[in-house]
């Protein structure tokens, strides 16, 4: 992360974490105990971000799941969205991940991708370095920083070689995130919005593309509780968890699959409906069921209430045996061209 982002004011309490906790004391001591929970789960994440290495944090991760899971691991470009330059190139991030991918013993459970921001490298000079020299497995986009899924240096020279290789694509799909300094709410819907992704679906329609987050909170939310938002409000009249289950429900988009990452967090709200959505025996419910994959999003997950562990168990239990092996084990295989 650049120093900057995302306020200059938040610089010690990023450099000291437990300011963070010590706030939260405080206000627990003036009765705002809701305040108070916020920030010790805000506290948590930063003990995260906060971790000597990249093997440190997945150590972390690997307690919630049992030992022979695998982990797609995904980097982030920073340098082009107007906060300054990260401390860390990207260039060494990669690096990082790559000896992580290699380490004698967590290097097995460990699926790089590299990642882009195509205003930053013109040419995909260093993403190509990460695939055809550090063996990397896919690329992660990130459009809320800035730049639309079908800008000409993505689709000059990335997704034709991908497409050709048979690696996938990942890219965050809601409307939460990081977002570019200097881009207004507008455009960053436009650039992240499902729809936004049709140009590359048709031009490259063996690219297989996973819109993260399922569409995002905010749209679930909308979608469970209609009589809590304006008709005309953004995240009900264009509703991007409808939009991807429409999408790829229509069979016209054969590489778009998306997953249930973070968003599942808000477990008890938001499970009972991707149980209904996956499980119908008409040929949309079977299709969408093929294209979703599990995800969690850590170390994000830190700042929420459910451990890792807890969120997997419980959404086990909730969409049984087979269906949770499909999203956490079949399907992920097929996506990454292992199938």
């Amino acid at each position: 992360m650049p120093e900057d982002y995302p306020y200059p004011v938040l610089k010690p309490f990023r450099k000291m974490p437990g300011l963070t906790k010590l706030v939260a004391a405080g206000a627990r001591l003036i009765g705002q105990h809701p305040v108070a929970e916020k920030l010790e789960r805000l506290y948590r994440f930063q003990k995260e971000t906060s971790e000597e290495s990249q093997r440190d944090i997945l150590d972390n991760l690997r307690r919630h799941y049992p030992g022979n899971t695998r982990f797609v691991v995904l980097p982030m470009e920073l340098s082009a969205f107007g906060y300054g330059a990260p401390e860390m190139p990207l260039s060494a991030q990669h690096d990082e991940l790559a000896a992580l991918a290699r380490d004698p013993e967590v290097g097995k459970s460990v699926i790089p991708f590299a990642t882009i921001d195509p205003r930053a490298d013109l040419q995909a000079t260093e993403l190509w370095r990460a695939i055809d020299k550090l063996g990397f497995r896919g690329v992660k986009l990130y459009p809320r920083l800035g730049f639309a899924p079908d800008d000409p240096v993505l689709m000059a020279h990335v997704y034709p070689r991908l497409e050709k290789m048979g690696l996938p694509v990942m890219s965050h799909c809601s409307r939460g995130g990081v977002q570019g300094r200097y881009l207004s709410d507008h455009w960053a819907d436009r650039y992240t919005e499902p729809e936004a992704f049709i140009p590359v679906l048709r031009a490259f329609p063996k690219l297989r593309i996973c819109l993260a987050h399922f569409g995002g909170q905010r749209d679930w939310e909308a979608y469970a509780n209609p009589d809590q938002y304006d008709p005309l409000d953004d995240a009900y009249d264009r509703n991007w968890q409808v939009s991807i289950r429409r999408m790829i429900g229509s069979g016209d988009f054969p590489g778009l699959w998306t997953d249930i990452s973070y968003t599942l967090f808000q477990f008890e709200d938001y499970a009972p409906f991707l149980r209904m959505f996956l499980n119908g025996d008409d040929l949309e419910s079977k299709r969408l069921r093929s294209r979703v994959l599990f995800g969690s999003d850590y170390y994000m997950t830190r700042q929420e209430k459910l451990s890792e562990k807890a969120v997997c168990i419980r959404l086990r239990n909730a969409l049984g045996e087979p269906l949770f092996r499909q999203i956490a084990d079949e399907n992920p295989t097929i996506w990454l061209g292992e199938a």
